[in-house]
Parts: structure tokens; sequence; C-alpha cells
């Protein structure tokens, strides 16, 4: 399984021979301005809610590659009805795609597309592929709920938010990687915004002396589990 960095809370997952795209927020980040959205390949979108910064590029991406968009029902709805591919989830289910198990878990966080409409509950993705398992929070509070994800599915990473101001910060990270009984974790959803700028060495440092690994990788690098 590879994972490469687009900024802020873009991801982009390689498992089973498939593409995968994560909450695709690039063209509107300076910081991705090196990240030519023509040559992204994807098989599938994740989105975890509706909010501009995790979407504003679904569309584009979808046209691109003809992707098939996972989310709640409510988000991929909106896209079925613009002509886009879409399976919808919902909070504790999961479903066998052709690259892995695909578990949509819970998020305290809000949900809204920037057109006003409904977004549904916004939620996290648990991907068991191949023979590596991964958790992507999207964004949310720490939240009690993640302690029910160790009980089925043994972690490689976990990637979580610790910018702070819209979501949970560096030190609530920290905990959430001990509910979710990880101590590898990438570390998203910081510096776009002057809400959430976060000091990386205290951040790394933090992580450290608990005995975690904390990683904030460049926008358009990759690691490989």
């Amino acid at each position: 399984m590879k994972i490469t960095y687009y900024g802020h809370a873009s991801l982009g997952i390689e498992v089973g021979g498939k593409h995968i795209i994560v909450d695709p927020f690039i063209t509107g980040n300076p910081q991705a301005a090196a990240i030519n959205l023509s040559t992204i390949r994807a098989d599938y979108i994740l989105l975890t809610h509706a909010h501009a910064d995790h979407v504003l590029d679904v569309e584009a991406i979808a046209k691109n590659t003809n992707a098939v968009i996972v989310s709640n029902a409510e988000i991929a709805s909106y896209y079925a009805k613009k002509g886009f591919n879409s399976h919808p989830m919902n909070h504790g289910g999961s479903w066998k795609f052709d690259f892995g198990k695909v578990k949509y878990v819970n998020a305290i966080h809000s949900s809204s597309f920037p057109d006003g409409s409904y977004g549904g509950n916004p939620g996290g993705f648990v991907i068991e592929g191949e023979h590596k398992n991964i958790y992507i929070a999207g964004d949310t509070a720490l939240t009690y709920d993640m302690k029910l994800i160790p009980l089925r599915t043994k972690l490689d990473l976990v990637i979580l938010p610790i910018g702070n101001n819209f979501t949970m910060d560096v030190e609530d990270a920290i905990i959430a990687s001990d509910f979710v009984e990880c101590d590898k974790v990438l570390g998203y959803h910081y510096d776009t915004f002057g809400y959430i700028e976060i000091n990386h060495e205290e951040a790394i440092r933090k992580f450290f002396d608990k005995g975690k690994d904390l990683m904030l990788l460049p926008i358009g690098d990759s690691i490989e589990l």
C-alpha cells in the first residue's frame, strides 16, 4: 500500500492495483500548486464529508477518470444526480471493493456543500487492503467511538487531523492514537489556513515523547506500508 500526501486532507492511495483519491482539495490550495490535477489517477474517490476544502476537485477528477465516488448516502446521491458513478454508505457499514474492505465510521464535525446542500453526517474510513490496514479519521474531534476500531481491525497506520480549531489538536490526536491502538501516525489537515498552522518540530516531539511516530509529509511525497 502506497500513500501520497496531496496537501491539507487530500490523499492518494495505491492498493490492490487500484488508485484511490481521498478528499481532493488541490487546485484551491496554493501549497499544492506543483500537483497537476490532470495526471492524477483514480478508480475511486472517497469523501469524508462535503465541505469545500474536501470536495473542491471531485468533479474534475471524476470526469477525467470515471472514478466511483464513495461516501455517505447524501453525498453519494448528490453526485449521482449529476451523473457521476457513486457508491453510498453509512456509519457502521462496510463494503468489499476490488481493492479491499472499506468501513464508514463516525466523525464529530459538520457537513454541507458549498452551495448549501445537506452533506449528511461526516465520517472516516477504515480500509483493509492487501496485508495492511489504515484508518482515515477525516475532520473530527476526539471521540470515544475510536476505541471501537481496534476491536475489529488491527491498524498499521492512522491518519489524523492535527491542526486544531476545526478539528482535534496534537494532544488529542495522541490520545486518538491510543484509542485506535496504533503508534504510527500520518498527520494531516494542518498549515493550509492561518487557523490551523502548527509547529512541526513541537508536534513531532510530543508524539515522540509518548513513544509514537508522527509523519508530516511534504506535499507530493509518499510512504509505503
